[in-house]
């Protein structure tokens, strides 16, 4: 059983780098220097009870988060959020190291509305290696914003602070997500490579035997063969070709259904077995869903 570190609080945090006591319970902002880029994590995997957003400049090394390894490039941003299990692979010596990590716990968020919508911000669930890379004006960009989310907590502490803080980390994310559409933009020709290599898997799952022995073709099973994220995926296509990964799939997954439908003489359920479906409920509510019939319906009519 590996040797997993629980860091539950921002306390925990400052003191296990042996740094001043925070000045807020529930977010700070903590630079990035050689001491912490230089310190000795051990052969421990980590996991931290909150949301983190990390700057990092001059580093490079690699990280293990959830699933993949990640070597860090110069001027990045890595989005980590609760749970997530963490392991430094390989150490370095750093020096001139720069940039910051901002620390949010979810208490600070729960009575907010940034509480109940932060999971829209898809990058959380990114993998490591799909960082987020800034030009020099973003940089500062989200320096400054988190630069006052420090002010606040630090020379500010009144009735507005909380609600401050949160409008500016809700900003932070929101520039954030420009930012990815931007670098989603900015990569149209490697993400059109993507795209055919995308729509090739799904044609040769469904032109295989996978569907009655796998199951119905997830979104995951596409991310893997990819090495991505689902998440990133999923982003990734609704940028290129407007849809979703699981959008895209169900549609072909029809598509294909209503040739078998009105070409064959095989059942409603026959049919979404050969799909994979284990329950031809589940088929029926899909076709209907995206056609507004029935199986049944659409053979009648057709």
């Amino acid at each position: 059983m590996k040797d997993i570190v629980r860091i539950d609080s921002i306390t925990q945090v400052h003191d296990f780098f042996d740094l001043p006591k925070p000045k807020h319970p529930l977010v700070s902002l903590i630079p990035i220097t050689d001491a912490i880029t230089n310190f000795d994590y051990g052969s421990y995997t980590y996991a931290f009870g909150f949301y983190q957003v990390s700057l990092k400049i001059g580093i490079s090394g690699f990280l293990t988060y959830g699933r993949n390894s990640y070597d860090f490039q110069e001027g990045t941003v890595v989005f980590m959020k609760p749970n997530q299990a963490i392991k430094i692979e390989d150490q370095r010596e750093y020096k001139g190291a720069s940039g910051w990590t901002l620390l949010i716990h979810p208490d600070l968020l729960r009575a907010s509305e940034l509480g109940k919508t932060i999971d829209q911000y898809s990058f959380f669930n990114y993998e490591s290696n799909e960082a987020l890379h800034l030009s020099d004006e973003e940089k500062r960009s989200l320096t400054e914003l988190v630069l006052k989310i420090e002010s606040e907590y630090i020379h500010h502490i009144d009735k507005h602070s909380q609600e401050l803080i949160i409008s500016n980390i809700e900003l932070l994310l929101k520039y954030c997500q420009r930012y990815y559409d931007r670098q989603f933009f900015t990569r149209t020709n490697l993400n059109k490579d993507f795209v055919s290599r995308f729509e090739e898997i799904v044609q040769e799952y469904f032109n295989s035997e996978y569907p009655s022995t796998l199951g119905v073709l997830t979104v995951n099973y596409c991310a893997e063969k990819m090495s991505m994220s689902p998440n990133y995926l999923s982003d990734l296509l609704k940028n290129e070709i407007g849809t979703s990964a699981k959008e895209y799939i169900q549609n072909f997954l029809v598509d294909r259904a209503k040739t078998q439908i009105l070409s064959s003489a095989k059942s409603i359920s026959e049919i979404a077995y050969d799909f994979g479906f284990e329950y031809p409920q589940s088929f029926n509510k899909i076709f209907k869903s995206r056609t507004g019939l029935t199986p049944t319906e659409y053979r009648n009519v057709n």
